[in-house]
């Protein structure tokens, strides 16, 4: 019998008809279905290189940062930091210009006036002397040393309190993703854990100060969130009292969202289990 394909040779097209009609479908259906085995992605797939103009010196420099959207989110910890597949964004989110050495998270980095601008330059800029890796993958290491370098930015320009209290969290979480790394050995994440609580008790304590001085929203955070967050701190600080407090005003405030409250009674839970396990 000619194949379905037969006659094909005329218009040179030899090889063709001796494919077999349906033969590719199933290896179309494994691929639509995912079944093909893909090329697993790597922390530079997430990356590119953005350029940032810096607020004190006008140097136009340029950093890795995530690409929008590619990255998954797989989970949160109660303190609100969040987990990701394949990458870890927090480790990209101070941004450091290489000449002048100014830092700043990246929500805080373009906001700057005269007069922050020449403390920077006066206590930073004239002492700063370092090459830097800003394009790439980062370490922790590396995104450590740029956190405090933000968070030392911070504190020379006089920021809001706010910001110094996030730029602490945030280095926080990423002395705590460190220590879930599986390349840090367990006589690591012991000194990894002690540098974790100190800075979420300045976090704690920054954020306390800044409920009094500063108006929501607070890093984005309304006030029943940031009364959450400060729970859960405080649990993992050990400052019980003051934790406990803070969640029962998010648990009988009529204006706390079901979400909210439903969250404020898992870290209640928590508090509760951690007072009765000292």
């Amino acid at each position: 019998m000619s194949g379905l394909l037969s006659g094909l040779e005329a218009l040179g097209l030899g090889g063709v008809s001796e494919m077999n009609v349906y033969g590719d479908v199933e290896s179309k259906e494994k691929k639509e279905n995912g079944s093909v085995e893909k090329q697993e992605k790597t922390e530079i797939d997430y990356l590119f290189e953005k350029t940032h103009t810096c607020p004190v010196c006008d140097n136009e420099f340029k950093c890795s940062a995530v690409r929008t959207g590619k990255a998954k989110l797989i989970g949160t910890d109660t303190d609100l930091r969040p987990k990701y597949q394949g990458i870890d964004p927090l480790k990209y989110d101070a941004i450091v210009c290489p000449r002048c050495g100014y830092a700043a998270l990246n929500r805080f980095f373009t906001a700057m006036s005269s007069a922050q601008s020449k403390l920077i330059m006066e206590q930073i800029s004239r002492k700063f002397n370092a090459s830097l890796k800003l394009t790439g993958v980062y370490s922790y290491d590396d995104a450590i040393l740029y956190h405090r370098l933000a968070l030392a930015c911070a504190v020379v320009k006089h920021s809001r309190l706010s910001e110094r209290a996030y730029t602490c969290l945030k280095t926080a979480w990423l002395f705590r993703a460190k220590q879930e790394d599986a390349a840090t050995d367990e006589k690591e994440k012991e000194s990894l854990r002690g540098q974790e609580l100190e800075f979420l008790k300045n976090a704690f304590d920054g954020f306390m100060e800044a409920m009094s001085k500063e108006n929501y929203p607070i890093c984005g955070m309304d006030e029943m969130t940031l009364y959450c967050l400060l729970a859960d701190i405080g649990r993992r600080i050990g400052r019980y009292e003051e934790a406990g407090r803070m969640i029962s005003k998010v648990i009988v405030s009529r204006n706390a969202p079901e979400r909210i409250k439903n969250k404020a009674r898992e870290i209640k839970e928590l508090i509760t289990a951690q007072i009765k396990n000292k």
